[in-house]
């Protein structure tokens, strides 16, 4: 298939899927914008690991900083942190119940 077509075929399907709403309050807006800082965070995050690991190209291995690894994981708590605010979710509770969950499962699994 040549990529003009494959273009084409892309334009139609985006038609055929485009979604039906819109975002119309500001909260919705932010809670889009912090999801999708999340994810910027989460990569920047991988990036670091590729490199901890020497999996990186070197150019980038050249100018890894391992302090910027501690930075990019406070950067992925912060913003995940800033999306349950957005949302409206005790963080307290939700770790600390999260936490019980864990435990639950391997006091299970040594059994």
């Amino acid at each position: 298939m040549q990529l003009k077509n494959l273009q084409e075929k892309i334009k139609i399907l985006n038609e055929k899927s485009r979604p039906h709403y819109k975002l119309y309050s500001q909260d919705e807006k932010e809670i889009l914008t912090k999801t999708i800082k999340l994810n910027e965070e989460v990569g920047e995050l991988c990036n670091d690991i590729l490199s901890i690991l020497k999996l990186q190209r070197k150019s980038k291995l050249d100018k890894f900083d391992k302090r910027n690894f501690y930075e990019e994981i406070a950067d992925v708590i912060i913003t995940a942190m800033q999306l349950g605010v957005v949302t409206g979710v005790d963080i307290d509770r939700a770790v600390s119940d999260k936490l019980k969950k864990i435990e639950n499962r391997y006091l299970k699994d040594r059994k």
